[in-house]
């Protein structure tokens, strides 16, 4: 019989082979732009030794701490109008977060020697992974897929992202509130930069938080988006770089324990940490552009599901039911729906994230 592959198929694809090339190809990524920096791939500041010694040591813990979550019985609830083939993960345990941002934090402070501008990024991404913490948390109490309301998630992002932008208008570097562009150009955005600030925090939050639904689909695209982040503000923000190739370490070594077949799930700990991360560093080194380059993918996830909600509502009829533009959001779902494995899906997606960075970083040398 022959083989039937659909459009996203590729042949011996697997969640160990999708780690290790992965793994391996920002590894490399990371020694190569060290190296076209003239920097030396094995001193702290650097992308390459702080993002292999968080890798490793973020597995290490993962070893540890994965089956104490789940003696705890920490385990995930599937929501029950998903894609039937995810019925099977529940009770895998989730709340990886807990292992993955505080090493990478940790090492981040202690490389960068307590920089304020680490440390300002550091306390906003704990502060979303706080957030998240107590959404999973509740989930688990519950035994339900509801965690805390989504009013009271939002009101504590925007709670958190005001505390952050009134930190960086009282320390006001010079410049801030231009956002730099490609070829040298410049957005000055005056007042309006720290509405700008506000949103990138609380949608970029969320849009890694919808990413988040599939083995390995956010934290390799997470690592991707933080290493090339790091890359892009490594020559006007050393300290920075440092903090991204952490926290891009972290979520490679927690995609040993969260690759196909998944042993454990981020939770909302891990997805909202990474996104406010990724818009922290990227107000803090005036690259709200760039990011929003690298975050292509989590922008499409974001999208696909707003613009299902709104195709849902206006097309509604007498009896109140209206019509689905996808198959299910937030995209990767879709993909799923039409015949693409979990694999394939994830693949791609770690494809075009590689992509996005190379094209952002090539924009912005030129």
């Amino acid at each position: 019989m022959d083989a039937k592959l659909s459009p996203g198929s590729s042949l011996g694809l697997s969640g160990k082979g999708l780690l290790v090339g992965l793994g391996g190809f920002l590894s490399v990524a990371a020694v190569v732009l060290d190296w076209l920096a003239a920097r030396s791939p094995w001193q702290p500041a650097s992308l390459t030794l702080p993002f292999v010694l968080c890798a490793g040591l973020t597995w290490t813990a993962g070893v540890w701490v994965v089956p104490i979550l789940r003696s705890l019985k920490a385990g995930q609830v599937i929501r029950e109008d998903g894609p039937q083939a995810h019925l099977k993960k529940a009770g895998t345990p989730t709340m990886g977060g807990i292992f993955v941002i505080p090493v990478g934090l940790a090492i981040a402070l202690l490389m960068t020697r307590f920089n304020p501008q680490v440390m300002a990024v550091s306390a906003l991404t704990f502060s979303y992974a706080a957030i998240g913490w107590l959404d999973d948390w509740q989930i688990l109490r519950k035994r339900s897929n509801k965690g805390i309301t989504p009013r009271q998630k939002l009101l504590l992002q925007i709670g958190f992202a005001t505390l952050f932008c009134l930190w960086a208008f009282l320390q006001q570097p010079p410049n801030l509130t231009t956002v730099l562009l490609p070829f040298g150009l410049t957005l000055p955005l005056g007042v309006f930069f720290w509405f700008v600030a506000g949103f990138a925090l609380v949608a970029e939050s969320n849009s890694t938080n919808l990413t988040d639904g599939l083995d390995g689909l956010a934290a390799g695209t997470g690592a991707i988006a933080l290493l090339g982040l790091g890359a892009l503000v490594a020559p006007s923000h050393p300290w920075l770089m440092i903090f991204c190739a952490c926290l891009a370490g972290s979520f490679l070594g927690f995609l040993g324990h969260n690759r196909n077949p998944a042993r454990v799930f981020m939770g909302d700990t891990g997805s909202l940490a990474l996104g406010g991360a990724l818009a922290a560093v990227g107000i803090l080194s005036q690259s709200l552009f760039g990011l929003l380059l690298l975050s292509g993918i989590f922008l499409i996830e974001a999208l696909s599901v707003i613009a299902q909600v709104g195709y849902y509502k206006a097309t509604k009829d007498a009896h109140g039911i209206g019509r689905r533009l996808f198959r299910m959001a937030p995209f990767h779902h879709h993909l799923e729906l039409t015949g693409w494995s979990e694999t394939q899906v994830v693949g791609w997606f770690y494809t075009i994230g590689v992509l996005l960075a190379s094209f952002c970083l090539l924009l912005f040398s030129a």
